[in-house]
């Protein structure tokens, strides 16, 4: 038995990806297999297609940090075939075969039954990015949300698109941050009641406390811009940062924690507990507006993944590109 997937090689400093037929015998030996039926494309996928390989660990791979599909052999009780299911997280795409491949072989612990009400295909528009923009609303939940608007840095990208619906849904008041003028409309009709250019928290901190305005941050960029949004939070007010695209370092003051109370909270989809993913994902099932959701879909195939992965990485992707994976 073979199937498709898309495959990346590295020759020396060199790395190629394309769509092949793979042998089901290459697969993992023990484990529950699925038939994929989508994926998505998120920065990480960027990587492991990218120059280098980035993240990966053994060649030749396929790359997809999530997929959803159905369940055709198990060797765990909790599974049988037929059992709809999806996953994200445990270094699936990056130390072990990911997505991007027509069957999947993964640990049961690994899996989390499809929420009813989704279908394999909404559960990859939410996918990754979404998942962990419901860990980090789940997490500014947690420790208190304050009276102010929600502020949502990098909220044209896929995690910000996910957390803009999610807190409209809500009720709360959103101001999405973006460097591209032209998703205003698009953030809008996601939700956001105010947009907030770019460049406006943009600048190296030089206070370390500035008037507050944000009654909590999903935080998808990092760096300066997480710096100088800190010293903006209302008192108590947390940040849940999520993000690197702005830089791992962060050149911040310890004075908006002593004197704000400001928590900042850091998001990982890695490695959530079990009982974590569940409570994320039926959450998402019962409070992301569906057909906002299927206004950030961008459709593709396997074929079309190594210019999607490229474009990933240079910011030119927008909302959330599903991948049909068994067509």
């Amino acid at each position: 038995m073979s199937f498709k997937a898309l495959l990346v090689e590295k020759t020396g400093d060199e790395t190629r990806a394309s769509v092949q037929e793979i042998d089901e015998g290459r697969l993992p030996e023990a484990g529950v297999t699925v038939a994929v039926e989508y994926s998505t494309v998120n920065y990480k996928d960027g990587l492991c297609m990218g120059p280098g390989g980035g993240l990966v660990r053994s060649y030749p791979h396929v790359p997809g940090i999530d997929f959803a599909g159905t369940v055709e052999a198990s060797d765990d009780d909790r599974y049988k075939p037929g059992d709809k299911v999806v996953l994200t997280g445990w270094r699936v795409g990056e130390a072990h075969w990911g997505g991007y491949a027509q069957k999947a072989r993964v640990k049961a612990d690994w899996l989390v039954p499809l929420p009813g009400g989704l279908t394999t295909r909404q559960a990859m528009a939410v996918g990754t990015a979404g998942f962990t923009a419901m860990l980090a609303v789940q997490a500014l939940e947690d420790h208190g949300l304050k009276a102010g608007p929600i502020l949502v840095t990098g909220a044209a990208g896929g995690v910000g698109s996910v957390a803009v619906a999610l807190l409209a849904a809500m009720g709360r008041e959103v101001a999405a941050v973006t460097g591209r003028p032209e998703q205003a409309d698009y953030l809008r009709d996601l939700g956001a009641t105010r947009i907030v250019p770019r460049e406006d928290l943009a600048e190296t901190v030089k206070r370390p406390l500035e008037s507050e305005a944000w009654g909590g941050c999903v935080d998808a960029v990092g760096g300066a811009m997480l710096a100088r949004v800190l010293g903006q939070m209302e008192y108590g007010a947390s940040v849940a940062a999520v993000g690197l695209a702005g830089g791992a370092d962060l050149p911040a003051k310890v004075i908006p924690f002593l004197l704000r109370a400001v928590n900042l909270l850091g998001i990982d989809s890695v490695l959530q507990p079990y009982e974590n993913r569940v409570r994320a994902w039926d959450r998402l099932a019962r409070l992301l507006p569906m057909e906002k959701l299927e206004s950030m879909v961008v459709p593709a195939t396997l074929e079309d993944l190594p210019k999607l992965g490229a474009d990933i990485l240079k910011g030119r992707v927008r909302g959330r590109v599903v991948v049909d994976v068994g067509g």
